[in-house]
């Protein structure tokens, strides 16, 4: 039983890994797949904590420019208000996400057919989104103005409902306010840093009275899945988003959402 939780453990890892920065909502696809494979995590922790791979892997492909940008912090304009554009956008889904934790977790996420209906919703607006003819004004995220970033961080509290997708609601609002699909893809990127790291200390504080030492290899397993295949991701995805755009990805989230909610309306 042990062997077989932590194979489903690595499955949920890579499903993570291969969705947290496409717009197709890695939380709601992990819940839908632990849903059907009766997969249960203490606490919901573990689709939480596994998210710190996928962090590692951003800073891992993106060390060296966040070593340029820390770098002139001290002597560059540019680069101060690029860390604070970013420390705004955070904030709002950071203070929505610790005000509404409980509900979220108790409630939110043990709703599969909300998921659903979500990953269905979100594959249409992307599909609308990506027919617009938008006329970009920002190119490149060193000079998105802070009001700017306040709208995409607005944006993101959407993303607190399983099924609609951080990335695809950051980007979907960085697009509507004027930028291009290769940077609002990459701000989508550096916005995922805190908005991660800060999902994953405040849940591992919630959980840290009901998690023990048994479940440390099923969230090592599904940590180090999800570091793997969120570096490949990382690596190939704003090129394609640049050649292709998103409707890929809605198609993507119709066929999810329509296969999930056929499922769980057969079988519960």
């Amino acid at each position: 039983m042990q062997d077989q939780t932590i194979a489903e453990a690595v499955l949920l890892g890579l499903l993570e890994g291969l969705t947290e920065f496409i717009p197709v909502s890695s939380t709601g696809h992990i819940l839908l797949a632990g849903h059907f494979l009766g997969f249960r995590s203490t606490g919901k922790a573990f689709e939480i904590l596994i998210q710190l791979g996928a962090i590692l892997a951003i800073l891992s492909v993106y060390a060296s420019r966040l070593w340029k940008i820390a770098a002139e912090l001290p002597s560059s304009p540019v680069a101060r208000r690029f860390l604070l554009g970013v420390l705004v956008a955070f904030l709002p889904a950071a203070a929505a996400g610790m005000a509404g934790h409980a509900f979220i977790k108790t409630v939110l996420f043990e709703t599969p057919k909300l998921i659903c209906m979500m990953l269905i919703l979100g594959g249409l607006v992307l599909l609308l989104v990506d027919r617009i003819p938008l006329q970009p004004r920002y190119r490149d995220v060193m000079e998105f103005p802070l009001p700017l970033c306040l709208g995409i961080g607005l944006f993101q509290c959407l993303a607190l409902i399983p099924g609609t997708s951080r990335s695809g609601a950051t980007i979907v609002g960085a697009l509507l306010m004027g930028t291009d699909k290769r940077s609002a893809a990459e701000f989508s990127f550096f916005l995922a840093m805190p908005t991660m790291a800060g999902a994953f200390a405040y849940d591992l504080f919630k959980n840290r009275d009901v998690l023990s030492s048994a479940d440390l290899p099923i969230i090592a397993a599904g940590f180090f899945a999800a570091f793997v295949m969120a570096v490949l991701a990382v690596r190939y995805l704003l090129d394609y988003v640049s050649r292709h755009g998103f409707w890929v990805f809605a198609w993507w989230r119709l066929a999810v959402g329509v296969v999930g909610l056929a499922a769980l309306l057969a079988w519960g």
